[in-house]
């Protein structure tokens, strides 16, 4: 006899085959992209659990090489960014993206915009700053820019994750991480100013793709929002141009509050 959660189980794993069917047809009809789309948001929904039985963590088989099995761990770890859901939504408004994919997309950005720097950037410390700035939030979760009342805490909760996360690995990777980590947080140096210009900029040209669609669910206005692009005003100007171009058809438009 089967109980109810039997039954729920079956009913998803029958709506999660549908939608991978379904998915496979498209595809080959020539919409590929629709196709992933239908399977991401399928699983984005909660259709996708792990089999009875799935391998964790718990089952890594160690090296014999402490400092190797530590490294290890921490890679298997950080896969949880992937389950960080963020505010921002994807361009193409299927889901909402994950700190995972934010931290990749802000690294590759970092690449490209350091000739509108007013300082000397050394791209590839920026890149690794972006890469680490939100590590913390696999213990602390996400904390939505414009949500003062999770902002009053927001610092506390990320120097406790930090101590966690930056201890998995040998001591002097852990070190340096951490202090990628807080010279992002400070954003006194070049390096920082720029990697927390790429972090501002890319949800707000997500909202500029979505017809804001973060800033009108949260009911931003434009003063908050000049706030946080306070530091591409001051660091990249030129493309600050366009930030305020946007912000005043962002208004015009009713996605941002004047």
């Amino acid at each position: 006899m089967l109980f109810c959660k039997d039954i729920v189980q079956l009913f998803v794993e029958r709506i999660y085959f549908f939608n991978f069917f379904y998915a496979s047809i498209w595809g080959r009809n020539g919409s590929a992209r629709e196709a992933c789309r239908i399977f991401d948001m399928s699983a984005c929904c909660g259709m996708m659990s792990a089999p009875e039985g799935f391998m964790g963590i718990e089952s890594f088989l160690r090296s014999g090489n402490a400092r190797l099995d530590s490294q290890l761990l921490f890679s298997a770890e950080i896969d949880r960014m992937a389950g960080i859901v963020r505010r921002t939504m994807h361009v193409d408004g299927s889901r909402r993206e994950n700190d995972a994919e934010h931290s990749w997309h802000i690294a590759l950005m970092a690449t490209l915009f350091a000739e509108y720097a007013v300082e000397k950037v050394d791209v590839s410390r920026a890149v690794e700053m972006c890469l680490v700035h939100d590590l913390v939030e696999i213990y602390a979760g996400d904390t939505f820019a414009y949500d003062e009342k999770g902002n009053e805490t927001k610092a506390e909760r990320e120097r406790l994750a930090a101590d966690k996360i930056f201890s998995m690995v040998p001591p002097e990777q852990g070190a340096r991480m951490r202090a990628l980590w807080e010279e992002f947080d400070a954003r006194k140096s070049a390096d920082a100013k720029y990697a927390a210009c790429m972090d501002s900029l890319q949800p707000l040209l997500h909202n500029t793709l979505t017809f804001g669609f973060t800033w009108k669910e949260s009911g931003t206005k434009r003063a908050a929002v000049e706030k946080r692009m306070a530091v591409i005003r001051d660091f990249l100007p030129e493309v600050y141009s366009w930030v305020e171009a946007n912000l005043d058809r962002a208004v015009r438009e009713g996605w941002l509050s004047a």
